[in-house]
């Protein structure tokens, strides 16, 4: 079925059927144009949701070492990834259908308005036909009658006795003449009657057919074209879905990768101590008579228990919601020992280790370099025409002076992992502690690290002093004091901006130096 044969009457149905079909185009467009922006923003949202949760600083890089943690930051990743699969989406479906149907939809606009003009030209011109066809039917009837009047008035002149012969020639001459008109009129009527019938029918059997079967083939091409651009839509996400897959997969295998024995053991190997538990506290006997606490009997003051290590962590938070309050004060926090002293026992000899592990890393590398400057400069020396030996010997005497310094750093660390290791068999626990040592984050050294020093047990005082100030120790190893209390010096201030300090109760503890008044 042809639009030329069975609508061959119908323009104007024909007209507004290919512009709703343009319109339908234009409408796809605007469609798939909004899709690609909801696409982005979806992106640009998934990205910023990814960076605002990634892990950044030197305490999430310790906290990415369990593996929990790690995956989360994997997720985020693949999740960035995956952001970046939808904004190729919308990138493709932009180029590959917005601008491709965008110009294709111009091309058909002007087809569709070639073909209107086409066949608005062939109806003006059967228009123009059919208007002189009219004008010669209208002069053939006027000079007919013309003729048949004539005609009429001569047979009435011929017919009247009265009539000379002359009046009788001319009234015939006359009708003759108008009958010779009408007959030309009547030809060109014919002849113009029989082109319009030509032109007439060529319109209506071909040249209207014609265009109207090429608005339908310009429609069925729209109507293919458009159909591609619908499946194209889906097409351009399916492409991407192997990636997205791969993306969601890498979410799937990050939290299989989750081990949640392998992260206890970490934070073991991170937080371990290495202290003795607490000995059980020996009963002291109060019936021989107690004399009350003075500042004399502080000079004898009774043996306190050691700092009890599991609550460390506790302690430091705790410690923490005052530190606004002994900023005030003024207190500076505990300088970090070279030697990491101020470590647990089990923290320092990793410390230690680490620290051994980087500068042999170090001075190999360094004596790598230094056998390869010699190598040069026996090639040198060889081959003078290769280069001059004495040019390297800044860069041999530097290495030299590296290598002494990185021994003498190596051999000073050794002996202080051998202390901290102890006896005969500190050897094999630092090549045991070379070999199988677990990787664990730095401690971070905060305003309070110098309470992770055991109480040392010191029987007698070293002064005397007075508080200043009321100080509360709501904190693990710390004491309160009221201003003007009078107390035992058992501990001086260590540069650290604290003191131990012993009750007249017994009570001891740290309190911050600038609390006190020492007594003569």
């Amino acid at each position: 079925m042809e639009w030329g044969a069975d609508l061959w009457d119908q323009y104007d149905q024909i007209d507004k059927h290919t512009l709703t079909g343009l319109d339908l185009v234009d409408r796809y467009i605007k469609f798939v144009k909004e899709r690609t922006e909801i696409e982005q923003n979806y992106a640009k949202q998934l990205r910023s949701l990814s960076k605002k949760y990634a892990k950044r600083g030197s305490k999430e890089e310790q906290e990415s070492k369990f593996s929990n943690h790690a995956s989360l930051q994997e997720i985020l990743n693949e999740l960035n990834d995956y952001a970046g699969q939808r904004e190729l989406i919308a990138e493709n479906m932009t180029t590959g259908i917005c601008v491709e149907l965008n110009k294709y939809l111009q091309e058909l606009k002007q087809e569709r308005k070639t073909h209107l003009l086409d066949a608005k030209k062939a109806q003006q011109v059967l228009e123009g036909s059919f208007k002189q066809l009219e004008s010669t039917k209208k002069r053939y009837a006027k000079e007919w009658a013309e003729a048949e009047k004539a005609t009429q008035q001569a047979e009435k002149i011929e017919s009247d006795l009265n009539a000379t012969k002359i009046d009788v020639e001319k009234a015939k001459l006359h009708a003759h003449n108008r009958m010779h008109t009408a007959e030309e009129c009547r030809n060109d009527y014919a002849a113009q009657l029989q082109k319009y019938n030509k032109e007439q029918n060529a319109y209506y059997y071909s040249q209207i057919p014609q265009i109207f079967n090429k608005m339908q083939d310009m429609d069925e091409r729209r109507i293919r074209r458009l159909a591609g651009g619908y499946c194209q839509f889906s097409d351009i996400e399916k492409n991407v879905l192997p990636i997205i897959t791969k993306c969601l997969d890498g979410i799937s295998a990050a939290g299989m990768k989750i081990n949640e024995k392998q992260d206890s053991m970490l934070f073991i190997e991170q937080h371990k101590s290495g202290f003795e538990r607490p000995a059980d506290i020996d009963f002291e006997d109060y019936t021989q008579g107690i004399k009350p606490a003075t500042s004399d009997s502080s000079l004898n003051p009774p043996k306190v228990r050691a700092k009890l290590w599991p609550f460390t962590k506790k302690t430091k938070v705790r410690k923490s919601n005052s530190l606004s309050s002994i900023k005030k004060k003024r207190v500076t926090a505990a300088p970090a020992a070279e030697d990491f002293s101020h470590l647990p026992p089990e923290q320092r000899k990793k410390r230690l280790q680490g620290k051994i592990d980087d500068i042999t890393k170090e001075l190999q590398k360094t004596q790598d370099q230094s056998e390869a400057l010699e190598k040069m400069k026996g090639v040198y020396e060889h081959s003078p025409q290769m280069g001059d030996p004495s040019s390297l010997e800044p860069q041999i005497s530097e290495t030299a002076q590296s290598i002494g310094r990185l021994t003498g750093e190596l051999a000073k660390y050794e002996t202080w992992l051998s202390d901290a290791v102890g006896g005969d068999d500190s050897s094999n626990a630092i090549n045991n502690n070379t070999q199988h040592r677990v990787v664990a984050a730095h401690e971070s050294q905060g305003l309070y690290s110098e309470f992770d020093d055991e109480f040392e047990d010191i029987e007698t005082p070293v002064g005397q002093c007075v508080a200043l100030y009321t100080f509360e120790g709501n904190s693990e190893g710390t004491v309160s004091v009221t201003e003007g209390e009078m107390l035992s010096i058992m501990e001086n201030d260590k540069g650290d901006g604290w003191m131990r300090v012993l009750r007249g109760s017994g009570e001891e503890g740290y309190i911050p130096s600038s609390y006190v008044k020492h007594s003569p």
